[in-house]
């Protein structure tokens, strides 16, 4: 049972709730801190192929806990009132198909073909997909069409070339064994699920190619996916990455696309995903957790323990023993379970795992150094929660550079500015540095000004807050000002007029 005397070791151990990304814990802690979204499992479901969702939003945790570490079953005792695709899970076969280490070209290598080595760089390589595909599913072919194919999976994973050459020269064998091999599933009431994920690292950061590789492999299932009944895609993509590419993909695309699933988390889950990892961190912090009233838990063997359908009113008597209840010695400063989720949300109002569990591990990591006593069972306090959150938006702008590579170039444009910001006067610093116009022509020495200027999701400085807007690094006001939410504001260098100091 905790008491006062180990406060250190709770500290600590909440602390570590979320140290490394989840796609890269151990398999035994995943497991224990992986949450079921009822509304995600949907994803599961044989008509849907697009899987959408932004960074943090459990898209590889999703892909890893059910393609890769085949955790459905457990889901399926958790989640026992939820609408599952699937009740006798031992008829599905999960198939992990990108990312697939050695079985698969190397960044490089895969740019090098898909830019260098092809003539016409805008024509999607569906056949490279289908090629790699067979392979994948080569256990589950005939032992006649592995004889017809045999050629093909004598190759190294790495060959890129042979392997695209010898699969044009196969002719229509290919499509045959896996019609086949649909045929066959479809007779013995069985399915197969393609999954494929991280498609942000295909192309070795070359967008080219990236755009290349994806249109294909979006393109490739557009078409199939209509051939095949029981051979089933499940592409997990970045929501950038869908708008920006997929939706070139036509009108098979926009077929597929009507049927997708996009990951959100609404409050109830996030404050559940959120306990889960509590009491999942050790077994201190499990004891700590259960004594707070109203709150139940699902005891598994595999994904540890689950809570219950989780309301505000079920965690604020945790977040008050563990955080006090307000923000500061009275109501004034808002209620700390309100303040943790507003202050992790974009401009949209949409909130997202990561920042959210960042915050709470960050806070403690902040307390472990603090000189300040707390009154047990107390274990951060209102100034750890405002020091971390500058770190976790510091954090997030870090990360978010590879879904919007020029965000650092805005924090060089922007920093040091205090928002709320009149509209007028931030389309004037834009076009000064971002987009060099003006008079005194301020330019920014960017590693490509060119570049840089081609990778702009906009023409001009009133397009781009526009955008900003839209994708919620920004949020418009009234009277024609802007805004920046706290996830983005310490991470981009700006500071908030009478913002509350930090002591």
């Amino acid at each position: 049972m905790p008491t006062k005397q180990n406060t250190t070791q709770l500290i600590a151990d909440l602390s570590q709730i979320m140290v490394a990304w989840a796609e890269w814990e151990d398999e035994g802690k995943f497991r224990k801190t992986f949450y079921p979204v009822p509304e995600h499992i949907r994803a599961f479901d044989p008509s849907v192929i697009l899987v959408i969702g932004p960074r943090g939003s459990g898209k590889s945790e999703l892909f890893r806990a059910v393609i890769k570490l085949d955790l459905m079953p457990a889901i399926q005792r958790c989640l026992p009132d939820a609408r599952l695709p699937f009740k006798e899970m031992d008829r599905i076969t999960w198939i992990a198909a990108y990312p697939a280490e050695s079985h698969f070209p190397g960044t490089l290598e895969l740019e090098r073909f898909l830019i260098d080595d092809n003539p016409d760089p805008e024509r999607p390589p569906m056949e490279i997909w289908f090629a790699y595909l067979v392979r994948f599913l080569w256990d589950h072919l005939s032992q006649e069409d592995q004889k017809s194919l045999e050629i093909l999976k004598d190759i190294d994973g790495g060959d890129i070339d042979k392997i695209y050459s010898v699969f044009k020269s196969l002719k229509n064998a290919p499509s045959l064994a896996l019609d086949h091999l649909d045929a066959k599933l479809e007779r013995e009431d069985r399915y197969i699920f393609v999954g494929y994920d991280e498609l942000e690292t295909l192309g070795a950061k070359n967008w080219v190619a990236m755009s290349s590789a994806i249109r294909g492999l979006v393109a490739f299932w557009a078409d199939y996916t209509r051939r095949w009944h029981r051979l089933r895609a499940k592409i997990f993509l970045r929501t950038d990455l869908f708008q920006r590419y997929a939706i070139e993909g036509g009108p098979d695309l926009a077929k597929l696309a009507a049927n997708r699933v996009e990951l959100h988390w609404n409050d109830k889950n996030l404050y559940a995903m959120l306990l889960k990892r509590i009491a999942n961190g050790s077994e201190d912090l499990w004891q700590y957790v259960k004594t707070s009233r109203g709150i139940k838990f699902f005891d598994d063997p595999i994904l540890g323990h689950v809570p219950y359908p989780v309301t505000e009113e079920d965690i604020r008597p945790l977040i008050k023993k563990m955080a006090g209840e307000f923000m500061g010695a009275t109501i004034k400063k808002g209620y700390t379970h309100l303040w943790i989720l507003n202050h992790i949300r974009d401009g949209r109002g949409q909130a997202l795992p990561r920042p959210l569990v960042r915050l709470l591990a960050v806070a403690a990591d902040t307390q472990k150094n603090s000189p300040r006593n707390l009154k047990w069972p107390r274990l951060v306090d209102h100034i750890s929660l405002r020091r971390a959150l500058d770190r976790v938006s510091e954090e997030h702008v870090t990360h978010s550079k590879d879904e919007w590579p020029w965000l650092l170039d805005l924090k060089t444009s922007v920093k040091g500015q205090q928002v709320p910001l009149v509209r007028k006067e931030f389309e004037e610093i834009l076009e000064k540095t971002l987009f060099y116009k003006g008079n005194t022509l301020q330019k920014i020495q960017f590693e490509s000004e060119k570049s840089l200027q081609k990778a702009l999701p906009a023409n001009n400085a009133h397009e781009m807050i526009d955008y900003l807007v839209e994708v919620g690094i920004f949020r418009e006001r009234t009277r024609e000002r802007i805004d920046v939410p706290d996830l983005f504001l310490s991470g981009l260098g700006l500071k908030r007029k009478g913002g509350v100091r930090k002591k």
